[in-house]
């Protein structure tokens, strides 16, 4: 699965990794060393993340039913925890630094497939 930032065309993710289960969704990035680039996981259904027990800084983009960006969140350090955001339906973790690459603000539609 693919993520891309639909208003600048630029991606996000060439490889989405999808949660979608409870256990995969409690599990998340938790174990792994790091994220390559291009790499991501979506959390759906999910309003809110952890950094606990996390080893490397992440990005976040929160996003509503329609999968537009309600928040962004950049280099979520270790050991932290997220606004909880009740419109939002679904995450994008990604590596540390790639919402600004991708220049991704609020209210970009974001494209899944």
């Amino acid at each position: 699965m693919k993520a891309i930032n639909g208003r600048s065309g630029r991606p996000l993710a060439t490889q989405l990794f999808v949660a979608a289960t409870f256990l995969s969704r409690s599990r998340g990035l938790l174990g792994r060393q790091g994220l390559s680039a291009g790499e991501g996981l979506l959390i759906t259904p999910c309003n809110g993340v952890h950094t606990f027990f996390m080893r490397f800084p992440i990005d976040v983009l929160f996003l509503n039913g329609e999968n537009r960006v309600i928040r962004t969140g950049e280099h979520l350090q270790p050991n932290r925890i997220s606004a909880l955001l009740f419109s939002c339906k679904k995450v994008i973790e990604l590596p540390a630094g790639a919402v600004s690459q991708s220049g991704t603000v609020t209210g970009d539609q974001i494209l899944l497939g």
